[in-house]
């Protein structure tokens, strides 16, 4: 359970794919990650997350944020493509977003989440409980990082 307290009651539910819903979630993704870098998704790639799993937060009748979650081998999970629109940054929807994907992936049977963070959210994620592993690296034209959070009481610190 989270410290943090938000004053906005935040609805979190997992969104399946090729539904209105999901269409919803890709137009925030593309607003917030893609559009800005100049990126479109094509069909291909929205075809290949069928495979994933795609949550979202809602708030007061707005979709206040979104991600997907890649199951990998070994009880591991790959969240990707997190996006909280702008006017809602600050407000706990991304930490109850993250904090509601970890819970789902460990209902799921993962042991470990990993991600690629964007050198400007790395703080963000280290309020989480993400480590940073390995070097800085670039993915669509910006700096990242991988980062691992242990999601089960084995007392590792987010191996793979």
């Amino acid at each position: 359970m989270s410290k943090f307290s938000s004053p906005f009651v935040y609805e979190l539910a997992l969104v399946a794919h090729g539904t209105p819903a999901y269409d919803a979630l890709v137009a925030l993704r593309y607003e917030v990650l893609r559009r800005p870098l100049g990126l479109a998704f094509t069909p291909e790639q929205l075809a290949a997350e069928s495979g994933s799993f795609h949550l979202a937060c809602c708030c007061e009748g707005v979709l206040a944020g979104g991600l997907v979650l890649l199951p990998l081998p070994e009880s591991r999970m790959q969240m990707r493509q997190v996006a909280v629109r702008e006017d809602w940054r600050g407000k706990g929807a991304g930490r109850a977003l993250v904090e509601y994907a970890e819970e789902w992936a460990r209902q799921a049977g993962a042991n470990v989440m990993m991600l690629h963070a964007r050198e400007s959210a790395v703080g963000f994620y280290e309020t989480l409980g993400y480590q940073k592993r390995g070097a800085r690296f670039w993915e669509v034209g910006l700096a990242h990082w991988e980062m691992t959070k242990t999601l089960r009481g084995d007392g590792q610190s987010g191996g793979a």
